[in-house]
């Protein structure tokens, strides 16, 4: 708060004089004071010249000043030097202090005791660490005009409420701070309704925001519904969506239509992929929208020349899009395994791609070496695309058990799976089950 013991106590008439001395100095150094008629200024020119100096002193230029004068009627001693001094013992950088004072000047009126130090103390309640204090009031300084009883509490309380982890919070806060400004009623909850809607379950949700808490911060009528309405216009199906935004929250905030035009575009001109096919990928590969396409040429161009037709190459990619992510040198060995070790034809590796997705040394290899000692014949698939212990049971089993395709999600109903009239209710997995699988990579 302002202090009244600048120079000597004056009358009516001296302190109008004092003013306008002191205002004439302000102009002079190019300061305009014209916001500051109803702000008690000092009575003597020295007082303000020390309170300018000092400014100036820890970065702040005239232009700074200019853009918040109101700081110019905080005491150097009563103010300035405790409220810098707290903070930098909070960890805000001395060397960074300038850039903290610009971006929220309110914080030289505020009280160390009455309104500092208690957003400090509910920032460690979160489980915000001591070291990270000064990087999250950096990012979001506006915090420590906040009252505790307000919208920092209700938006945790309401994070909570959907399934966050407590002790998620403080990693959530020190990554995206913002959260804690967000008002429940208009800004969280909204989003939260419209991603249940498109058949995301709030655990998660949960699991999303806690991994990255940025995603609450995407704007819902401005950003995510339309990113939602362009992957529908694309060819995805509604059904697809909650997968795909589980596999790749960061699409609901990505600059979409420009990015899936242009890789709509680079596959149909490289693999004559239609427009139906380019939406498969994006349901099995979002990431498939951010990937360079000079990383993909190069996936692609491999297996061009080990003489995979474009049409077989472009099949691959719409079965299995994480080949074109692989690192060439990683397919390259599995490539001449399949090959040399395994004599397998090409056509084997069209039909499953997914096998250039598998470790050689951990998956690959020691299966395959399992089968060729028992003298078995099976398809790629059948000894690669299961369990360990499924494996294990195959490989005891006194016959070849027919190949059959893997659990196939589909939202609003029961996971579906190939012979599922022998499998038990209690062995069934929930949709929110099977979702949260494919969000184990977040």
């Amino acid at each position: 708060m302002p202090t009244v013991t600048w120079g000597v106590i004056q009358g009516r008439k001296e302190k109008l004089v004092s003013r306008v001395i002191v205002c004439d100095y302000l102009k002079s150094i190019g300061i305009i004071p014209d916001e500051l008629e109803d702000l008690e200024l000092p009575s003597t020119v020295e007082v303000m010249r020390e309170r300018v100096k000092f400014l100036q002193k820890i970065g702040l230029t005239i232009d700074d000043i200019n853009e918040y004068p109101l700081m110019l009627g905080c005491s150097v001693r009563k103010n300035i030097i405790p409220v810098l001094g707290y903070l930098e013992k909070i960890g805000i950088p001395r060397g960074r202090m300038c850039e903290f004072v610009k971006n929220y000047p309110q914080c030289l009126h505020a009280s160390v005791v009455v309104e500092l130090v208690p957003v400090v103390r509910f920032l460690r309640g979160l489980d915000v660490e001591k070291q990270d204090i000064g990087y999250v009031l950096m990012k979001y300084p506006e915090l420590l005009g906040f009252k505790l009883e307000g919208t920092m509490s209700t938006s945790v309380a309401y994070l909570v409420s959907i399934g966050v982890n407590p002790r998620d919070i403080g990693p959530m806060v020190t990554q995206y701070p913002y959260i804690l400004g967000m008002r429940v009623g208009t800004v969280i909850k909204p989003l939260v309704d419209y991603l249940v809607s498109l058949g995301l379950p709030k655990k998660i949700l949960a699991r999303m925001f806690e991994k990255r808490a940025y995603v609450i911060g995407y704007s819902l009528e401005e950003t995510v519904k339309p990113n939602v309405d362009c992957l529908m216009s694309f060819g995805v199906r509604k059904e697809a969506l909650a997968s795909i935004i589980a596999q790749y929250p960061q699409i609901l905030g990505l600059p979409l239509k420009a990015k899936l035009s242009s890789q709509q575009y680079f596959f149909n001109l490289k693999l004559k992929i239609d427009p139906d096919g380019f939406a498969r990928v994006i349901e099995r590969m979002p990431q498939i929208v951010s990937l360079n396409q000079n990383v993909i040429m190069k996936s692609v161009d491999f297996l061009l020349g080990r003489a995979i037709s474009v049409s077989d190459v472009a099949k691959m990619v719409v079965k299995c899009p994480q080949v074109v992510a692989l690192q060439v040198g990683f397919m390259k060995n599995s490539y001449y395994y399949f090959k040399s070790e395994m004599g397998r034809p090409v056509n084997e590796l069209v039909e499953f791609p997914e096998y250039l997705t598998y470790s050689l040394e951990s998956r690959i290899k020691p299966r395959y070496q399992r089968l060729k000692s028992k003298g078995i014949r099976c398809s790629l698939a059948w000894f690669l695309n299961c369990s360990d212990q499924r494996f294990e049971e195959r490989l005891g089993g006194e016959y070849i058990e027919a190949e059959s395709v893997g659990p196939s999600f589909v939202m609003g109903g029961k996971l579906d799976l190939p012979g599922g009239e022998i499998v038990s209710e209690e062995e069934d997995e929930s949709d929110d089950e099977i979702l949260y699988r494919r969000t184990v990579s977040l």
